[in-house]
């Protein structure tokens, strides 16, 4: 399989790659994008959490013991004692990040249910939850970041179902076909129990319906043709940062303000999405 580097330089290329494109469909606000070109990169790693020493996995269990407890310090500020409140957080913190790690490896291999299909769907939904439960994100943001990170995500296994060809040698290692799979064909329960979370965890999604109707409405695809290549010469558009004025660049309405812009907008106020 291809290493932690490859698997965050490839990675951060193709998020790259979204995000440019993205950026130049105005599909949304400068702010916001960071963040959804993070949730690609985070999945081009994410597969190797059950590898039990990776970095990916000690990084995630570390930030999730650090969430939830101050999660519970914060929701129990004024319920508890100091001492009690010091109690809590130690012990939720030691909870998740060594018997919630130990419990998730006793019960997960490498190249099973995460190297799936199946897991991409799973993680890219709780990336939509995320953004609009955690983040207050709109909708249709959260649903591009939850794009990004099954484009991040299906990157990892397409490169590990590479690593697994030799090339030089011309032959096909043991290891093809394990890790770009529909689902777990060897642990069904594990795969069950997936496919469960992923149905649990999708009825807790925010509406999908704006960011469905931006990335298939015309005027956008008409929009990335027209500027997929210089209309007149190469990075004419330049010549702004040359002279300090903004008139030359491009798909800015007058009066506009350019950190607001981006087609993907809330819902109008008083409407239910």
């Amino acid at each position: 399989m291809a290493n932690f580097p490859t698997h965050i330089a490839v990675g951060t290329v193709v998020s790259g790659a979204f995000a440019t494109v993205t950026v130049a469909a105005d599909m949304v606000a400068p702010q916001n994008i960071v963040a959804v070109t993070l949730a690609g990169v985070l999945g081009s790693v994410l597969p190797d959490i059950d590898l039990e020493e990776s970095r990916p996995a000690r990084a995630m269990f570390s930030g999730l013991a650090i969430f939830f407890s101050f999660a519970v310090l914060f929701g129990l500020d004024r319920k508890y004692s100091i001492a009690e409140m010091l109690i809590l957080w130690l012990g939720t913190l030691v909870l998740v990040r060594y018997v919630g790690k130990e419990l998730f490896f006793r019960f997960s291999y490498h190249r099973g249910i995460w190297h799936s299909l199946l897991a991409l769907v799973f993680c890219s939904l709780i990336t939509a939850c995320v953004f609009s439960k955690l983040l207050g994100r709109d909708p249709a943001v959260a649903w591009l970041g939850a794009a990004f990170m099954g484009a991040g995500y299906l990157t990892h296994l397409i490169l590990d179902e590479i690593y697994s060809v030799d090339v030089m040698d011309t032959r096909v290692k043991a290891s093809f076909g394990t890790a770009l799979k529909l689902f777990d064909h060897r642990h069904l329960g594990h795969s069950a129990l997936m496919a469960v979370a992923v149905a649990l965890v999708f009825m807790w999604t925010p509406p999908a319906r704006i960011f469905l109707d931006n990335i298939t409405s015309r005027s956008l695809w008409v929009g990335l043709n027209q500027r997929l290549l210089p209309q007149h010469k190469w990075f004419s558009g330049m010549a702004w940062l040359l002279d300090g004025s903004f008139a030359s660049r491009p798909n800015i309405p007058a009066g506009a303000d350019p950190i607001a812009t981006g087609s993907v907008l809330s819902a109008p106020a008083g409407t239910q999405p």
